[in-house]
């Protein structure tokens, strides 16, 4: 399995509620993030996911690239936590060790009722 698969597996696993298999398959012992809402660790950010997906059964999530460089992945993405949510364009960056997620960083910008820009966001 190429790196992109693990990243991809691991998010759609984490956006549908199945994140405790996620992080069981895909992540490293020596796992860290960095998302500033959340402590450090795998155990608070695994519990965060599934928190997320239980308030938000019906959340979409829509990857639209993937880029895999050395030991890094970018997935740029379309997270809606409901149907008629509008949503956030969502960019997850992961560095690997080995076949293992090492290291998360996450940045999300909601995406405007109206925009400027005839391009969109994805």
């Amino acid at each position: 399995m190429t790196k992109k698969e693990i990243a991809q597996n691991f998010l759609k696993l984490a956006a549908s509620g199945h994140s405790h298999e996620g992080f069981k398959l895909y992540v490293h012992e020596n796992f860290k993030h960095h998302n500033a809402y959340f402590k450090g660790d795998a155990e608070t950010l695994m519990l965060a996911m599934e928190e997320s997906a239980r308030k938000n059964p019906n959340k979409i999530f829509t990857i639209h690239h993937i880029i895999e460089e050395e030991n890094l992945v970018a997935v740029h993405s379309h997270l809606k936590q409901t149907p008629a949510d509008i949503g956030f364009a969502v960019v997850h960056i992961l560095k690997f060790k080995e076949d293992k997620i090492i290291e998360l960083w996450d940045l999300g910008q909601q995406i405007p009722n109206e925009t400027v820009n005839e391009n969109g966001m994805f």
